[in-house]
């Protein structure tokens, strides 16, 4: 990583760890004047829907999340669920701001298909919203990351995204299938538990000694499948992003079996929300 790129990242940690304070304090980042455009992001993940608010200029405010099993695999398969908890989202960020939340974009895994980008726009909709836009979850990250050359891989509940850039411009972005909703699937076989049990069990710092030693084969999968499926090459630096890599060994497996050395924001988790919310432009489609 050369030094430009490292202060990059720096920069982005900095804003990611206020944003972090801002979640835990379920407060704004600062006071919102009544006739400030605002720009806001929906991410449908498999184990939680995250709701992120912006200033015009792309400054994070407000932030909020909810777990669900409302996606599963990068998929809508509870429609009422996802809208319902959206909808809460929506209106708690409303009382905090004291002001309406018009617009929000949405993602999807790379080439899912019109089908799920529609799925997402109607829940988002169906929250009280207007979609201006659904994008792909990497390049959402690499927006937020300000790429301009290197490879984004982003790890989410059922698949994992990977974004190739190139002098600011996209030339490759595909999605496969395993994430962390697989990680817990392995952790689940192997403890002789239920998946919801696994999960819980994942996202435990007491055990994570023990939960990785159990899903490293699928992290060391996630870096085959970026190190062979990027027909372009893999593009440096690479960052990894999403909610599944929070193991203090993860980077380290997976820079290992990459045989190219990746970063980890800190708070990987709110990266890509971030990223969708600098898509809205407060217009429908």
């Amino acid at each position: 990583m050369t030094k430009k790129q490292k202060m990059d990242l720096d920069a982005v940690n900095q804003q990611l760890d206020q944003f972090d304070q801002v979640v835990n304090s379920e407060k704004a980042m600062r006071k919102v004047s009544p006739k400030e455009k605002l720009k806001a992001g929906v991410d449908l993940g498999t184990s939680s829907i995250v709701l992120t608010v912006l200033d015009s200029k792309d400054q994070p405010i407000y932030g909020a999340f909810e777990y669900d099993h409302a996606v599963r695999d990068g998929l809508v398969v509870n429609y009422m669920e996802s809208v319902q908890i959206l909808e809460k989202l929506k209106q708690k960020a409303e009382d905090v701001l004291g002001v309406p939340l018009t617009t929000a974009c949405g993602a999807i895994p790379p080439k899912t298909g019109e089908g799920s980008a529609k799925i997402v726009k109607n829940v988002i909709e169906a929250a009280g919203f207007i979609c201006p836009a659904i994008v792909d979850e990497p390049t959402a990250a690499a927006k937020f990351l300000q790429m301009q050359d290197g490879t984004v891989v982003d790890i989410g509940g059922g698949t994992t995204g990977i974004s190739v850039f190139q002098r600011g411009k996209l030339v490759e972005v595909l999605d496969e299938a395993t994430g962390g909703f697989h990680m817990t699937l392995v952790l689940a076989g192997n403890q002789h538990v239920k998946a919801d049990e696994a999960e819980l069990m994942k996202r435990d710092p007491a055990n994570e000694d023990e939960v990785f030693g159990v899903i490293r084969p699928v992290v060391e999968k996630m870096a085959t499948i970026t190190k062979t499926a990027v027909k372009t090459g893999v593009e440096q630096p690479v960052i990894v992003v999403g909610g599944a890599i929070n193991f203090k060994d993860f980077i380290p497996t997976f820079s290992k079996t990459l045989k190219l050395p990746a970063y980890k924001p800190d708070y990987p988790q709110f990266v890509t929300p971030l990223g969708i919310a600098m898509f809205d432009d407060g217009t429908a489609e």
